[in-house]
Parts: C-alpha cells; sequence; structure tokens
C-alpha cells in the first residue's frame, strides 16, 4: 500500500476535484481517506473523524452497510447494466419507480431517473418548459430561484443556482433564469422580526412574476431548507405564502429535495414538513445513502397527464437512467428506512434531542446564532454579540474553524463564516454528544485564536 505523501503526490500530479484551487490543495496535500464505518471516517495517517456532514449530506445510513453492497453485487452478476431507451427497462428501475411513487406525496405517479442531483435539476427545466410548449403556452420558459440557492454545477443547474462565484465562470446564468431574495434572515432581515421578513421576502415571487409577465413564467424552483448556502431555515410564515403565489399565478413548482429527501427534516421530504405541494420534486444522494449515484425527478399528475396526453417524444435522457445496480442498492436502502424506522426516529427522538443540544452552542462567544431543524445545524459565527455583523474579511474565519474542527474529529463544512453539519441519520444520543463536545471544542479554540490574532474587538 502507498504512503499518505505517495498518494498526495499522485493526487497533485493528476486529481482535479471539484470546487477547489488546485495550487492550494497540490501545496497542502488532500486528506487521504481510507475507509469508513458507522458514522465515522478514517484517513490514511489513522485518524478516526465524525462525519458530521453525511459524506455530501448523502450517507444516511452510515457507512458499512453490508447489505447494500450485496444487493449491488447480486445485481451486478446479474444484470449489471442495460440502457432505459429502446422501449427497455429493467425490473430494479421498475420496483424502484412503484416504490417512489408510493413513498411520494399521493399526486406523483411518475418519476424520471437521472445519474445525480444536478442532471434531475437539469431535467426539471426541460421538462417543465416542454409542459408549457404542449399546452401552447410556448412563450412561458423563464424560470425564477433565489440567489444563494445551490441545485447542482452543470449549465442548468448552475443556473438555477444562485451562487454568484460560479456564475462568473462560464457565462451563466444561460438564459430565462432569472433570482430572487433568499429566506436568509440572519444576514438580510434587518430590523423585522422573522415572520415578517419570510413574508416579505416571499412576495419577492410575486413581485418577479409580475415584472417578468405571468404569461412568460414557466416555474419556480427552492430547496425546502438552503443547504449549500449555509443551512438557511426559512422563517415559518415564508413557504406558505409561496405556495399562495404559484397557486395565483398557476406557475409550476420545483421542490429540490436533493439534500432534504429522505428524512433530513424528520419527513421522507422536506415540502411533506413545511406543507407545500409541488409539481416536481429533484431526488438524489440519501436515495441510495451515497452507496450508488442515482437521481431522480418525480412529476405530479398535472404535468405527466399532459406528456401521456399529448404524446410524442421528449427528447432527452442519460446513458445511466434507471441504472440497474443503483436502483437495487435505492431499493435495499429504503427498505432499510423503511424497517428500522430511521425517519421516524429522527423525527421523534433524534431531532428533538439535537436541536436543544445544538442550540446551546448559542451561548458561546463566537456565535451570533444556532439553528436546527431536523438533523440541520449551522452555527453563524460572529465578532461581536448581539450584533448580526459578519466579520470583515468574510469566509477567513469559517475556514478556520473548519480546519480546527477535523483536527479534533469532527468533520464541519464552512459556508462562508457559517458552519454547518448534517450528521447521518442514524447517529446516536451518545454520538451527538461527541459531536457537540468537538463543536465546542472547535469554537474555544478558535476564539482564542481570534483573540491572539487581534480579530475580535477589545
Amino acid at each position: 500500500m502507498r504512503t499518505t505523501r505517495e498518494w498526495q503526490a499522485l493526487d497533485a500530479a493528476h486529481y482535479l476535484h471539484p470546487f477547489t484551487d488546485t495550487s492550494a490543495l497540490a501545496a497542502r496535500g488532500t486528506r487521504v481517506i481510507t475507509r469508513a464505518e458507522g458514522i465515522y471516517l478514517y484517513d490514511s495517517e489513522g485518524n478516526r473523524i465524525l462525519d458530521g456532514m453525511s459524506g455530501l449530506w448523502c450517507v444516511a445510513l452510515g457507512y458499512g452497510r453490508r447489505e447494500l453492497a450485496e444487493v449491488a453485487y447480486r445485481q451486478m452478476q446479474e444484470l449489471p447494466y442495460y440502457n432505459s431507451f429502446f422501449q427497455c427497462a429493467n425490473p430494479p428501475a421498475i420496483e424502484l419507480a412503484a416504490r417512489l411513487a408510493e413513498l411520494s406525496p399521493p399526486h406523483f405517479k411518475h418519476v424520471f431517473f437521472t445519474g445525480s442531483g444536478s442532471e434531475s435539476n437539469d431535467t426539471f427545466v426541460r421538462l417543465a418548459r416542454r409542459y408549457w410548449a404542449l399546452r401552447g403556452e410556448s412563450e412561458r420558459t423563464v424560470i425564477i430561484s433565489r440567489w444563494n440557492g445551490y441545485h447542482g454545477s452543470t449549465m442548468a443547474g448552475a443556473s438555477l443556482g444562485g451562487m454568484k462565484a460560479m456564475h462568473a465562470q462560464g457565462g451563466l446564468p444561460i438564459p430565462d433564469i432569472v433570482h430572487i431574495g433568499q429566506p436568509y434572515w440572519f444576514e438580510c432581515g434587518g430590523d423585522l422580526d422573522p415572520s415578517e421578513f419570510g413574508l416579505r421576502v416571499a412576495r419577492e415571487l410575486e413581485a418577479k412574476i409580475l415584472e417578468i409577465g405571468p404569461q412568460r413564467v414557466a416555474a419556480f424552483i427552492g430547496e425546502p431548507v438552503q443547504g449549500a448556502g449555509g443551512v438557511i431555515i426559512p422563517p415559518k410564515t415564508y413557504w406558505p405564502e409561496v405556495q399562495r403565489i404559484v397557486d395565483k399565478y398557476g406557475i409550476l413548482f420545483a421542490s429540490d429535495e436533493v439534500i432534504c429527501g429522505f428524512g433530513r427534516t424528520g419527513r421522507w421530504f422536506g415540502c411533506e414538513h413545511f406543507g407545500t405541494r409541488p409539481d416536481f420534486m429533484t431526488l438524489a444522494k440519501a436515495i441510495t445513502s451515497g452507496y450508488q449515484p442515482l437521481g431522480a425527478l418525480m412529476v405530479s399528475d398535472r404535468v405527466a397527464e399532459v406528456f401521456i396526453e399529448t404524446g410524442g417524444e421528449f427528447a432527452h435522457g442519460y446513458t445511466y437512467s434507471g441504472h440497474p445496480v443503483a436502483a437495487a442498492v435505492a431499493l435495499a436502502n429504503l427498505d432499510i428506512l423503511h424497517r428500522e424506522r430511521v425517519i421516524e426516529r429522527v423525527r421523534e427522538d433524534l431531532a428533538p434531542y439535537w436541536a436543544a443540544r445544538w442550540r446551546e452552542l448559542a451561548a458561546h462567544p463566537l456565535v451570533g446564532e444556532a439553528r436546527a431543524l431536523g438533523l440541520f445545524g449551522a452555527l453563524e459565527l460572529v465578532p461581536a454579540k448581539p450584533s448580526r455583523q459578519f466579520f470583515k474579511e468574510r469566509g477567513t474565519v469559517g475556514s478556520r474553524g473548519r480546519d480546527l474542527a477535523i483536527r479534533n474529529g469532527l468533520v464541519m463544512r464552512a459556508v462562508w463564516d457559517t458552519l454547518i453539519v448534517a450528521p447521518p441519520l442514524v447517529i446516536t444520543r451518545t454520538e451527538i454528544e461527541e459531536l457537540i463536545s468537538k463543536a465546542a471544542l472547535t469554537l474555544d479554540q478558535l476564539y482564542a485564536g481570534l483573540a491572539q490574532d487581534g480579530w475580535l474587538p477589545r
């Protein structure tokens, strides 16, 4: 077996990483993860790290689930691959389509399979625009999204997302995708209380529809909780008002469930937690607990019936749509979520316990707000309380905190100066205590370092 330095040298010579400054990583050396078990990662140096981010929001059942590996092995022996083109299908994909229809809200009976959340959101764009064209309203092509939302990194996915750093590269967004404000009270709420702010920012959707012209707007897309944007949990007034607006103007509504789906909020889907009625749900990540790459787009009866009744080819698809191995693993993953009552346990036991413990971190002098919902958590780092002001060199403090957390054996992610976590859904109360303890230690060390370096007011 190679040494860590040998792997790092090969990595620097050949591996282009996503969302990475390649030169900086090559100088620093990549962290090489060699194995994992339960909620813990192990690197090539033998360090044990609590995975507070579920891989990348996806490893719902934790690592080392032998039954998922065995299902993949059996399916590879029987039918490792065949495509879904040319009037063909395979049993796992058919069974998974039926299972997803059973699990989803009752107005969803159809699914289009993809390989990732990005592909699911690209498919949503194609389907939404095609829907209106089939209805004789081909001028309805504009899709409204939100600043700081994240919907993937493909051309359409990155355009839908409101990440300005992504838009600065590659001529994005593509035409007819526009953005409105996000329900981020801590940064954008000003003097309004959260309820008032929720209504105000939701009504930006109506203002944008009227600005563009309702006859031009195809759809609105949003994450129930903005994950990569910093675990932005909207005020309770926000989603009901958005639903009222999309209903009023008859536009399509997509709930991006790539992060929220399959139990993260304590419900199967985030839209169920917030009480919305979307026309699309984009899915991926925890659909297989990350054990296989798979995405899906749930399509409501309202949309599917137009395609079925009108007929004609929908000129869109992927080589790996309905991949039999990925579908078989997804079915087994869903079986475990159901059999072990994982989502019910999150909702009834872990989420309330998690929220109470996580919010105690708000007492720390560096923490301006400690947000929690389901098994999401976010810590807003501020130079002084009770101010909601950020550090001047925004992002530096968060990165320092993230790196300290890793040294303390905990994966936390930094979004600017917000530290976020989303641990596996199978985490225990004891492991929650370990996570909280390591997060608190990280905050203490970060505070001491910032004070020493003159970052904090005297």
